[in-house]
């Protein structure tokens, strides 16, 4: 698009997670006027760490706001897989072979934070939750709960998993339960048994659960997460200790002793959803991005990576095509394929019996799963992760893809 077109654009992105504030500044430096509408009073991210990847982290670059992600990240070397009682399967370094740019791992409170802070004041509009959008072909009009309306030229929907844009007018299909729970905590490196001694992920596996030690040194702590195999799909389960330590029942001890310290008030506790894919991405006047468009299971860590890179691949499509209808089309054409596959991949998650067929030849030591899930984690009684979908080859560097936790 011109760039009088551009910036004369208004742009009104729902949702100020990471996706939507990713598309504010990517969109802005194009020279639109861009208004974020986020339905919370006050942003506050739970959760614990992510990985960036090399290709986010150019964006930024890219950006200019490098700086501001790597005060508050720490960059990795590389990410190792481990049997649940610590013997090597793989270990993939990082940058890969080409790449100059390393992974940086960074908490989910720092980063949003981040994000938000290299936006100009005034951009984002705290408080307004979505009640009704509508596309009138040469613009959009959004309604919020307070009977407010804004109108845009272009409407980004960023507001994730439950996704009010979606449902409203690309798909109704509601989230999927995958079967597992996630359980995540942020430690310090005083209380993790000495299982943190350098500044690279490590991903433990036993037979329906999957251990995640990432290290946070710019905080001098630790992200440790739980992935587990349950049938409760409650969004917010009510999980106790005793349930924790049967999932980590045979893990290395110094992984147990972990689980046993946790302050459980201080674990954030879900059932794990995404959504199936999205047949189409935008109309004539809206788009989504991020969760909202391809909501994908953390095993692979590609969503808040996939969310950077929706911003920066819609905002290159708007400023080379055209016109808007023609940018929304490449966008979706460029990402749609990447993150219908990441989604699909994703799903296929972490087993150590099947470890040698996403790494062919690399795995070291021979499958030896000893954690036994509790009676009520049983994956026999629990739903199988999508066993109706299929299960695409993983993508060229599947391990660099598990860096970021989401």
């Amino acid at each position: 698009m011109h760039s009088s077109e551009l910036k004369n654009l208004r742009i009104a992105v729902v949702g100020a997670g990471y996706g939507g504030a990713a598309a504010a500044k990517a969109l802005s430096l194009l020279g639109a006027r861009v208004d974020v509408y986020e339905q919370a009073q006050r942003i506050r991210e739970v959760g614990a760490g992510i990985g960036l990847r090399p290709a986010t982290v150019n964006r930024f670059r890219q950006w200019g706001i490098f700086d501001a992600i790597a005060g508050v990240s720490s960059p990795s070397e590389f990410f190792e897989i481990l049997t649940a009682t610590g013997e090597p399967i793989l270990k993939e370094a990082w940058p890969a072979a080409g790449e100059q740019t390393r992974t940086h791992l960074i908490h989910r409170g720092d980063f949003i934070d981040a994000l938000l802070g290299v936006l100009p004041r005034g951009m984002v509009h705290l408080g307004h939750r979505l009640r009704t959008v509508e596309d009138q072909g040469g613009s959009a009009v959004l309604t919020f709960a307070d009977g407010a309306t804004a109108e845009a030229d272009l409407v980004v929907g960023a507001d994730g998993i439950k996704s009010v844009v979606r449902d409203q007018l690309f798909s109704a299909k509601g989230p999927v339960f995958s079967g597992e729970h996630a359980y995540r905590a942020v430690i310090s490196v005083d209380d993790a048994h000495g299982m943190v001694v350098d500044d690279n992920l490590r991903m433990y596996i036993g037979r329906g659960t999957k251990v995640y030690l990432l290290p946070l040194r710019h905080r001098g702590q630790a992200s440790f997460d739980i992935t587990a195999l349950c049938p409760d799909g409650t969004w917010t389960p009510q999980v106790g200790k005793d349930d924790l330590l049967r999932t980590v029942e045979g893990f290395d001890e110094r992984l147990v002793a972990i689980t046993r310290d946790l302050d459980m008030d201080a674990v954030n506790i879900r059932a794990v959803y995404d959504i199936d894919p999205v047949d189409t991405w935008h109309s004539a006047s809206v788009v989504l991005v991020g969760d909202a468009a391809h909501s994908m299971l953390h095993h692979q860590g590609q969503g808040a990576n996939s969310a950077i890179e929706d911003a920066g691949a819609l905002a290159d499509a708007l400023r080379d095509a055209p016109s808007l209808p023609e940018g929304l089309a490449a966008y979706q054409a460029t990402r749609k394929p990447v993150t219908d596959r990441l989604q699909a991949v994703s799903r296929q998650g972490w087993a150590e019996d099947g470890i040698d067929e996403v790494f062919p030849g690399q795995k070291a030591g021979t499958a030896g799963p000893s954690g036994n899930p509790p009676s009520s984690l049983n994956p026999a009684s629990s739903p199988a992760s999508h066993p109706a979908h299929e299960s695409p080859a993983p993508p060229s560097h599947p391990a660099s893809a598990a860096a970021g936790r989401e």
